[in-house]
């Protein structure tokens, strides 16, 4: 029999339930979490053994499993799932960003945890995987300075919903997702249109009542069921090797973090070299992270009592700025060049048609298509290393999908704008926070690229520097301050609002206060940086790239669209080829993209107009035959419409047969005498043009003669009644 326990907790009208089972009695750590119909399965595990590594190895799986919907997803040939969606990573990225500062120091044994969704429901199951994290973290034996908890707030302006349907929620501007302790704040995940910095403080505050809530119902699980945690002692450097680095090191590393050069790496090797040469019996881990703890010490004790800082500058100030829209290649549709001191992005717009949509087959999406993408490139030359270049790692699809937020809420509507929009960052040099120079690089690409985007936006990473109750707010952190800062925090947007938010901290987490300050400061960079864009390119340019597509867009009666595609495609595979273009997009609710050069779109939209237009009585066209019997011809009007010219209606003097002055092929003039009831279309040649036949030689005696100028092998329409 299964052995169970399950608890309750009530958070703003929600009911979460945690079960406690043996359903994976060989984890440290199982819970089992649902809300609504949604349930989540989380398993924490640690290993026996000591890691190789200098670092602690902490690792993060979010499990899709398309069951969880009811659904069999995937590929025709292949059922299974594959690699975790882009959903999957952010997900499991949120988790990690959460927990990871509150691991005690000095722990290197592997960590992993696996949050596995087995229904996909009403809410979205990212926070209750981070309670379920929480919880199987706190009840195991791994140590751990939890728990935490997190709350999504959906809405815009004042109004903010907690634990907003999944489906609801899609469908709204704005998202802030915080996570915490209850007194303080460990994440921040942020995505909307304009929100204020007030709102961003009086949700944080809101959220914190209800973590706090969270945070309770863990600590009196925990203390009933949770296992005694096992002890870390953080190894420590022999006095005889912190003496070698005092007399020798130490000032060589000051210098070194404080010099335009910052070359750390050589003080580094200097140490390693002594440390090696040296009786000591340290391991050579333990030395290099002695080095890390004194350098993150010096950074603390220059910003917090001095007011220094590694490059001289103010805790308020921003690096030198440079912007550059275009200049790169005609062939680009759209280039941004963005400097921010040592941090160089470099940004291409590439526009398509609506078919070059990203088709999105996942747990989340099932069928849905995105017209906007940014995809973030960090290649390893960028922080002056070598390295694998290959598939985007974690890191780089979590700013790429932050830089897509940031830019998302001022893109101009599909109607406004019918081209599918990709933007690629290439990161080619790195000193902070690369990806909100991928914001401002790829605004510029935008307007260079002439997309009509509401406002321009721009980011800046704030850091901070805390020891005890004492701390200081930076502003546009660079290397050294983000490696051995205690917080990252991104804010992009524009002059009217935040757009995106993303923070993390190394420390247990900060307050409402510091929050505070860091969003004023954040706000006063972005205006900065604003206009440092916008002196370059004030507006988008009013017209497109020579080299992007042309798009026109057309409706038409859904009902039609079989009409243009035609059987097996071969209607809108003709068109396709017979004009040029490079695509044509049929939505199902009729609306028509063709994309290609401007004339070659012209010759598609024509064919298609004449295609699903309303064949009417009084209508002229110059038709071919494309069969002849002996009451009549039948015409072709458009490559979907035929009508039939009866004998009678040829000419106005009497013809013996029809076959004596029609053949296949010939091109005549008619109109339009009636459209019956049942479709079937009646013409007149005579009603269009009495003399046509008046001097055509019977085709007995004239099948050898040369084709007269009524012969032509093609079909064209005139137009409508005004070239009758």
């Amino acid at each position: 029999m299964q052995e169970k326990k399950t608890y309750t907790v009530d958070i703003d009208g929600t009911t979460i339930t945690a079960t406690i089972t043996d359903l994976a009695d060989q984890a440290d750590g199982a819970v089992l979490v649902e809300a609504g119909d949604t349930v989540v399965f989380v398993t924490a595990m640690m290993s026996d053994h000591e890691a190789t590594q200098d670092y602690f190895p902490l690792s993060v799986d979010f499990e899709e499993r398309f069951y969880s919907v009811g659904a069999i997803l995937g590929s025709r040939f292949v059922r299974r799932e594959g690699r975790p969606s882009q959903e999957a990573v952010l997900n499991a990225r949120i988790i990690d960003r959460t927990i990871r500062p509150l691991f005690p120091k000095g722990l290197r044994r592997e960590v992993q945890i696996i949050a596995t969704v087995l229904s996909f429901g009403t809410y979205n199951p990212d926070t209750l995987a981070l309670l379920g994290t929480s919880l199987a973290l706190g009840i195991s034996r791994i140590p751990w300075n939890g728990p935490v908890g997190g709350v999504r707030l959906s809405g815009s302006g004042n109004d903010w919903t907690l634990f907003t349907p999944f489906d609801r929620a899609k469908r709204m501007d704005s998202h802030i997702l915080l996570c915490g302790t209850g007194d303080v704040i460990t994440m921040i995940e942020a995505e909307g249109v304009g929100i204020s910095e007030e709102s961003v403080v009086t949700v944080g505050e809101s959220a914190l009542s209800h973590i706090k809530t969270l945070q309770t119902f863990q600590e009196e699980i925990i203390r009933e069921i949770g296992k005694e945690k096992m002890a870390v002692e953080p190894p420590k450097l022999s006095d005889e090797a912190e003496r070698i680095f005092e007399s020798s090191i130490r000032p060589n590393l000051h210098n070194a973090l404080f010099s335009p050069d910052q070359k750390m790496s050589s003080v580094r090797e200097s140490w390693v070299k002594k440390f090696t040469e040296s009786d000591c019996s340290d391991d050579l881990s333990v030395a290099l992270e002695h080095f890390e703890n004194v350098a993150d010490t010096i950074i603390h004790d220059e910003a917090i009592d001095n007011g220094r800082r590694a490059d001289g500058r103010g805790v308020d100030e921003v690096r030198p700025l440079y912007a550059q829209a275009g200049g790169v290649s005609s062939r680009l549709h759209g280039s941004g060049i963005f400097y921010r001191g040592g941090t160089h992005v470099f940004t291409a717009l590439t526009l398509g048609s609506p078919g070059d949509a990203l088709m999105l087959n996942t747990v989340e999406d099932p069928d849905r298509d995105e017209r906007f993408m940014h995809h973030y490139n960090f290649p390893p030359y960028s922080s002056g290393e070598t390295g694998r270049v290959g598939s985007p790692k974690r890191r780089e699809i979590g700013h790429g999908a932050l830089a897509e937020k940031a830019l998302r809420g001022v893109l101009p509507s599909q109607d406004e704008f019918p081209y599918t929009m990709r933007l690629v960052s290439e990161c080619f040099a790195s000193n902070g926070s690369t990806s909100m120079g991928s914001v401002c690089a790829s605004t510029l690409a935008l307007m260079d690229g002439g997309v009509p985007i509401k406002e321009p936006v721009a980011g800046i990473a704030i850091g901070l520097m805390q020891r005890g109750d004492k701390s200081v707010v930076l502003t546009d952190i660079q290397g050294p301050e983000d490696h051995h800062g205690d917080m990252d925090f991104k804010v992009a947007g524009t002059r009217s609002g935040i757009t995106a938010i993303q923070m993390d901290v190394k420390i247990n987490g900060i307050t409402i206060p510091i929050l505070t300050e860091a969003l004023d400061r954040a706000k006063s960079a972005r205006h900065a940086i604003l206009e440092t864009i916008t002196n370059e390119i004030a507006v988008p340019r009013d017209s497109l790239s020579q080299h992007a597509p042309h798009l026109a867009t057309l409706s038409i009666n859904p009902d039609m669209i079989g009409m243009i595609i035609g059987t097996g495609g071969k209607t809108i595979n003709t068109i396709r080829t017979d004009s040029g273009v490079d695509s044509i997009d049929v939505e199902d609710d009729g609306t028509v993209t063709i994309a290609g050069s401007q004339e070659a779109v012209s010759v598609a939209k024509q064919r298609i107009q004449e295609i699903t237009s309303p064949v009417e009585v009084g209508d002229t066209f110059d038709g071919a035959v494309k069969t002849v019997r002996d009451f009549g011809a039948f015409v072709e009007l458009t490559p979907t419409k035929d009508g039939m010219v009866h004998v009678s209606e040829l000419s106005p003097t009497h013809i013996d047969t029809v076959e004596s002055v029609l053949s296949v092929g010939d091109v005549v003039p008619v109109v339009v005498k009636e459209v019956r009831p049942d479709g079937r279309i009646a013409l007149s040649v005579k009603d269009r043009d009495p003399t046509f036949f008046d001097n055509v030689v019977p085709k007995e005696s004239n099948k050898h003669a040369a084709p007269t100028n009524h012969t032509k092998k093609r079909s064209s329409r005139r137009g409508r009644r005004g070239n009758r």
